[in-house]
């Protein structure tokens, strides 16, 4: 006869976990961490972090550990700090701030960020009003509308202000994007810009970047065989947040956003037998290995990874630091 232990495992229910591919950091975010964890590393504690670095609480945490001081202001910071700009992207103003200040600092911007940066400053030279799709009050979105006048962006968030929008001259009329935002959500707002101004212009590239296409496309394959998805990331995370509405959107019964796998409640899991499971470009992979092994616990788990591609992007950290 077995012991206790031995027939409370035989009688776990069984689970089916679909683990979403690819998921987690994304190589703006690697690269931003990266250039944190190196000032640290060359100059010594503290560095000062203007904005959380990325959207998550436990990679903030221990690069706090480390010697890292987040604040939300350069006026935080003291004369002579050396200071890191997150990988949202800042408005002009900042680094103008920097310099007045003599501080030193490093620019962890996404360079696909930047890209769509460099692409309002195009639109703007060649005498374009510029729409920008996206989210009020998302970093990404203040950083954009600052490298520009005052009024010379408009933001348009959803499908009934691209209805409502009204141009300057719709003959000059471009469109940048959020590289955070929902494809499906981004494809119908300009969609209704093309219909209503056939002449406007736009990106050379798609400014959606290509993690938070992949992670959507990933979660689009393992959502309509699941009865509920869990994905992994901070709630002020953009590209977090859009993969549970991806996922309800895909045929999931049911999706939420968790920090972390303390904060999985249980309840929502009951009557479920095959579970997916994914992480937003913010989140390591040692989140998705907990929540894992939190599931491992409580059930006989069987995991499939499903993987739409393989990413094998690399961006490259300022020189001052690779010297």
């Amino acid at each position: 006869m077995g012991s206790g232990a031995e027939t409370w495992r035989a009688e776990k229910p069984q689970l089916t976990l679909l683990l979403a591919a690819p998921r987690g950091f994304c190589a703006g975010v690697d690269r931003a961490i990266r250039i944190v964890e190196m000032a640290l590393q060359k100059y010594g504690a503290p560095v000062y972090v203007r904005h959380e670095i990325v959207h998550n609480r436990v990679v903030v945490e221990r690069l706090e550990k480390l010697g890292a001081r987040f604040i939300e202001e350069l006026d935080e910071a003291p004369a002579g700090a050396r200071v890191i700009f997150s990988a949202h992207g800042v408005p002009k103003s900042v680094p103008a701030e920097a310099q007045r200040r003599q501080l030193f600092y490093l620019d962890a911007t996404c360079p696909l960020v930047s890209k769509v940066h460099v692409e309002a400053e195009r639109h703007f030279r060649a005498g374009h009003e510029i729409v920008l799709i996206g989210h009020a009050g998302h970093p990404e979105i203040e950083g954009t509308l600052g490298q520009l006048p005052s009024g010379a962006i408009a933001l348009v968030e959803n499908a009934a202000d691209a209805e409502s929008f009204q141009p300057r001259d719709a003959a000059k009329l471009a469109y940048i994007t959020q590289t955070t935002l929902s494809v499906d959500d981004t494809s119908e707002i300009v969609s209704i810009l093309r219909r209503r101004f056939p002449l406007i212009a736009g990106p050379h590239k798609d400014d959606i970047c290509y993690a938070t296409t992949n992670r959507q496309s990933a979660i689009k394959a393992i959502s309509p065989h699941a009865d509920f998805v869990l994905v992994i990331g901070a709630p002020n995370s953009s590209n977090s947040r859009r993969l549970v509405e991806v996922a309800i959107r895909a045929g999931a019964k049911g999706a939420t956003l968790i920090q972390r796998a303390g904060d999985i409640d249980w309840s929502l899991l009951e009557n479920v037998q095959t579970l997916g499971l994914s992480a937003g470009a913010s989140a390591p992979e040692a989140l998705v290995e907990d929540v894992v092994e939190a599931l491992r616990t409580r059930y006989d788990l069987k995991i499939e990874e499903i993987s739409v591609t393989r990413e094998d992007v690399t961006f490259n950290v300022p020189r001052v630091l690779a010297s």
